[in-house]
């Protein structure tokens, strides 16, 4: 594929997305930026929440993470699903009964002032850096086979990307994205039915041979016995349970979408609809990356980093049109997760931190001037982060990813816990430094784990330790008022 038809494409669907924009930001106000107007239809929500969830760290992390931890990602997965159930049946029946539009305004009300702010002001932490990381995937492809023939520098190419984000969410917020969100699926999920499909044509093989050949071999293998392995299946089973109840459940951008839905039962249904589904897409993405496992094999490709092993071989082996579809589903896959991100972020910002929703005072017009002048701040931010995530571009980006999560969002799934689960009243202004502690003595002791605990590696689970240091500093800092304490919710 020459840069010139990589580009046009991206262009192309970018315009795509300007149209469904165009349509859905009409007469858009805050509440329709803040959660739709609450119009969201749950299956369309739970449709497009598997482009948002996955992105494209998953289309491109995942395929070629194969190869060196065979399916014990799929662990993970199942791990998720009963995360989502979580998240279903306990958190959300409590941000509608709250009638909340920022979570965390939770912690507020069962807390008070300084922890409220510290979720939230984790939660932008965990958000920027996260977002960061998969729009820097995508931005990087570009680079590779596109920008880098023409001598564009980088910083550009990001200048462009974060530009297109800014446009197109700008206005309508949540009541664009949900829709935007759903197309994109569609295009994901294409993409990764048709690279099957060209990778398998290639080999010379029949699906149905190449499936049970895999299944076969130690490819396949989901369970990790070895205990002092970081991915033994007990470990990535409760990580990946609390790694989505903590990246989902507790964080703004997803739980934005799920408020958007008038009901609790919609959006329940959409939960539920949308764990069982992601169990499938998780599972398809494996196969693709065994199949490009085998592929690279027979052909001798070679990568310096696993990340880079689907777009160089759909780019340079497969011909054009499996070059083609590559594309479309790495940009369908990379614009939810950055559009999400802007906008939760914003809203999060606005919300928990200027109390614009608070000001009934203050003009709309002067809201939305602050809202825009907050969500380009947000975009500038991106722009950097990406700029450093360059010169650090070391290892797998769905690891780094994990690992961030790890640290970011362990102290935001203390505070739930304490206060879903106790009815202890916490000294509020101790919160902060409980919640900065846990992260750098988690990072001391994941550095020196194999001198400390006997040769054992943290891997993902170091998020559940993290959580743990951050509950028993609250709950050493906390004391009984009554039964009850006057704030608990």
């Amino acid at each position: 594929m020459t840069p010139t038809l990589i580009l046009s494409i991206f262009l192309a669907y970018t315009l795509i997305l300007f149209m469904v924009t165009f349509i859905t930001a009409r007469k858009a106000n805050h509440q329709s930026f803040y959660i739709g107007n609450k119009a969201s239809p749950w299956y369309v929500v739970a449709y497009g929440m598997i482009g948002a969830s996955l992105s494209g760290v998953t289309f491109m992390s995942v395929p070629g993470w194969v190869g060196e931890t065979q399916f014990s990602y799929m662990v993970m997965a199942f791990g998720y699903f009963f995360g989502y159930v979580v998240i279903a049946l306990v958190l959300l029946p409590l941000y509608y009964r709250l009638k909340l539009t920022s979570i965390y305004g939770y912690l507020e009300q069962r807390f008070g002032f300084w922890s409220y702010k510290t979720g939230a002001g984790f939660f932008i932490l965990s958000r920027v850096l996260g977002a960061s990381l998969r729009m820097f995937l995508v931005i990087n492809v570009l680079q590779i086979f596109v920008f880098d023939a023409w001598n564009v520098p980088f910083w550009v190419n990001v200048l462009i990307f974060i530009a297109l984000i800014i446009i197109y969410t700008l206005k309508g917020g949540i009541r664009t994205i949900i829709w935007t969100d759903t197309l994109q699926t569609t295009f994901m999920l294409l993409a990764v039915v048709l690279s099957v499909y060209y990778i398998s044509r290639e080999l010379g093989a029949p699906f149905r041979t190449l499936i049970s050949d895999l299944w076969n071999s130690d490819m396949s293998n989901m369970v990790i016995t070895d205990w002092d392995h970081p991915r033994h299946f007990i470990k990535q089973f409760f990580s990946g349970m609390f790694i989505t109840i903590t990246m989902t459940g507790l964080d703004q951008e997803m739980m934005q979408k799920n408020l958007s839905i008038r009901h609790l039962k919609d959006a329940q249904k959409n939960m539920f609809t949308f764990s069982t589904i992601n169990l499938v897409v998780v599972f398809m993405f494996l196969v693709l990356g065994a199949f490009l496992v085998y592929y690279a094999a027979a052909q001798n490709v070679t990568v310096a980093m696993t990340d880079d092993l689907f777009p160089t071989i759909a780019f340079r082996y497969l011909g054009p049109a499996a070059g083609v579809v590559f594309l479309i589903g790495l940009i369908s896959a990379a614009f939810p997760s950055a559009d999400g991100a802007l906008t939760s972020l914003t809203t999060s910002f606005s919300i928990d931190f200027l109390g614009l929703e608070k000001k009934t005072e203050m003009d709309n017009t002067k809201k939305t001037r602050i809202r825009y002048s907050v969500h380009l701040s947000f975009a500038l931010i991106f722009f950097i982060c990406i700029l450093i995530f360059k010169e650090m571009n070391n290892r797998a980006i769905i690891d780094k990813l994990f690992t961030i999560a790890g640290y970011t969002y362990g102290p935001l799934l203390g505070l739930y816990t304490f206060g879903l689960f106790t009815t202890r009243t916490v000294r509020d202004h101790y919160t902060p430094w409980i919640a900065i502690l846990s992260p750098v003595i988690c990072y001391f002791l994941s550095h020196f784990s194999e001198q400390l605990f006997n040769g054992y590696k943290f891997g993902f689970e170091l998020l559940l330790v993290n959580g743990f240091l951050t509950f028993m500093g609250l709950f050493i800092l906390s004391h009984r008022k009554g039964s009850m304490p006057a704030n608990r919710v």
